[in-house]
């Protein structure tokens, strides 16, 4: 058997071949341990989660898994020969090698059966039709191209150090090359990661979706009425608002519709908006919109709604239009922009940013609206979706709002990075779900979902206070569940006994991999049917306000409205 000829450094070590001689990126050769590995982490992708899949995503994650439980069986296996443990040899490793196949094998087949079955059953929950065993081919192609293409970036970066480490060992030792081999990999690996991946797919995304920023949708004309921002009246250019900004101002229900479902005395709902392009820092943006709202009467309305954007500066009209439907459009809603970026990169990017921006606008509109006399000045609300809920507790911890609160907030699918909601849902009384819990009672601070109401005594049985904090959120809403607690600890969510109404009951905790589903989950939050996961419809938001703002409606008027409001096509 031929060998290749060592190779020695400038000392005369000499060096392993397998040190000095790197590796082929498209070699068959494949780590036996390592496809074992890969195969229990297939099986493990296929799990139930949150939400419901197709089969191309599936296959996406179930590619990355694979190549995750590759790599770590590969290591293991290495680590093991590098340390010189002993091997089974001969017929018991053939015994143990094909028992270990056939088991793998076996669990293969069984959780790709089981996957449909699971899948229709977050499905049915939602609302869905079911799929069908035509899903697996996809299923199967998707993974194995994924998989070997992460397969051949992650040999085409042991080759580039292998190579280093050759070309060192011609220079020193093989263990000073190994070293300062490793040491060259780590610093471009965190070079890479920090300089370019993070910082240079931030700077990406700022020049990809600034431009978008100043793109108008089809069908939005600026509004000609003085009561909103980007008029001819308006102390704000409508060119300036940016694309949500132009949305927001333009969008709304019109006196006509609110007569119509009111049966009169409807008035015009003010908008008030600046946009990143409107003024320079966040505290001129504050005194702009701030100067808006007195140039429109607003604080002559009883009902004023300070309302934390999404990245891009998006107020959903879920969410807001139903405040004016249940006010009758006696309100006036401000917003301002933080971001071009949407709100998934936001969350990692301008976290800090949607803190002072929230802060700033708040202080500044407060700070005007106490100098008011007190039966002279309107009721004053709180409201954020996802990382806006985010921005409004950073508001609610503020000392400015102790001897002047607030009379409401609505918080709309909290992030996992919400340390208030966090908190609370940790201290919830003893008995109330975790997807629903109650806290002190219900005395300040209530939790509801799309099929729940508020003002029952589940969500609490004391009297709610002057100022309500309410949380919407989804039982299946990755969003909201994340949490890296949940590589190691079963969440309260998934506890035995009653769960969330779209959780199925065949979604179980499982060490990490609950963590790695519920963490895929989060790309697709927004792509399921309206009033499920991320995505928070009319009539919740209705419901939701109404409990808030206690408006003049019955009951049998407020399912009215619920009802008018499912109608309406999803913004």
């Amino acid at each position: 058997m031929t060998t290749a000829p060592a190779t020695t450094t400038t000392t005369g070590t000499p060096v392993e071949p397998s040190t000095a001689t790197p590796r082929r990126v498209f070699s068959p050769e494949l780590s036996p341990t390592g496809l074992l590995v890969a195969g229990i982490f297939y099986t493990l992708s296929l799990f139930p989660s949150l939400l419901p899949r197709t089969s191309l995503t599936q296959g996406i994650i179930s590619g990355v898994t694979i190549v995750i439980g590759y790599g770590m069986g590969a290591a293991v296996h290495w680590a093991w020969d590098y340390v010189g443990l002993p091997r089974t040899r001969g017929r018991v490793r053939k015994v143990v090698i094909w028992t270990l196949v056939g088991i793998i094998g076996f669990m293969i087949v069984s959780a790709t059966w089981q996957h449909v079955g699971w899948q229709n059953d977050v499905r049915e929950l939602m609302g869905m039709e079911p799929t069908s065993p035509t899903l697996w081919p996809m299923l199967a192609v998707t993974a194995l191209l994924v998989a070997a293409l992460l397969l051949v970036i992650g040999r085409s970066i042991r080759l580039l150090f292998t190579t280093i480490v050759a070309w060192l060992a011609r220079r020193m030792t093989g263990r000073q090359a190994r070293l300062v081999g490793w040491i060259v990999m780590l610093t471009l690996a965190w070079g890479l990661w920090s300089g370019v991946l993070v910082n240079g797919f931030f700077t990406a995304a700022n020049q990809i979706f600034a431009p978008r920023d100043s793109a108008t949708d089809e069908g939005v004309v600026a509004p000609t009425s003085s009561l909103r921002s980007g008029s001819p009246d308006s102390l704000v250019a409508w060119d300036t608002l940016g694309r949500q900004g132009r949305n927001f101002v333009a969008g709304g229900p019109t006196v006509a519709e609110l007569d119509g479902f009111h049966g009169g005395g409807a008035v015009e709902p003010i908008r008030v908006y600046a946009g990143l392009k409107s003024a320079d820092t966040n505290e001129e943006r504050a005194d702009l919109v701030l100067a808006e709202l007195q140039r429109t009467g607003a604080f002559d309305r009883s009902t004023l709604l300070i309302a934390t954007t999404t990245g891009t500066g998006f107020l959903d009209a879920d969410g807001v239009d139903p405040l004016e439907w249940v006010t009758n459009g006696d309100t006036a809603i401000v917003g301002v922009q933080y971001s071009y970026l949407p709100s998934w990169i936001s969350l990692l990017a301008d976290q800090q940013e949607v803190r002072d921006t929230s802060r700033a606008v708040f202080d500044r509109i407060h700070e005007h609206w106490r100098t008011l006399p007190e039966d002279d000045r309107p009721d004053i609300y709180l409201y954020g979706l996802s990382l806006g809920s985010f921005g409004v507790e950073a508001i609610l911890d503020s000392i400015n709002i102790v001897n002047e609160p607030i009379d409401g907030v609505l918080m709309v699918g909290p992030p996992f990075v919400n340390e208030l909601h966090e908190r609370l849902e940790q201290s919830r009384d003893e008995g109330s779900s975790a997807s629903l819990p109650v806290v002190d009672d219900g005395r300040t601070v209530r939790f509801m979902n799309q099929f729940s109401d508020p003002l029952d005594d589940e969500a609490g049985s004391a009297t709610w206070g002057d100022t309500r904090l309410l949380y919407l959120q989804h039982a299946s809403d990755p969003v909201v569940n994340f949490s890296t607690n949940l590589a190691f600890d079963e969440p309260d969510w998934l506890e035995p006994g009653p769960r969330g109404p779209e959780v199925a009951d065949s979604m179980v905790w499982t060490p990490l991999v609950t963590m790695w589903q519920v963490l895929v989950d989060l790309p697709a939050a927004g792509s399921t049917p309206e009033g499920y996961a991320h995505l928070y419809d009319k009539p919740s938001n209705a419901r939701a306000w109404a409990a808030v703002v206690e408006p003049d409606l019955t009951p049998e008027r407020l399912a009215d409205l619920e009802a008018l409001l499912a109608t309406f096509p999803p913004d």
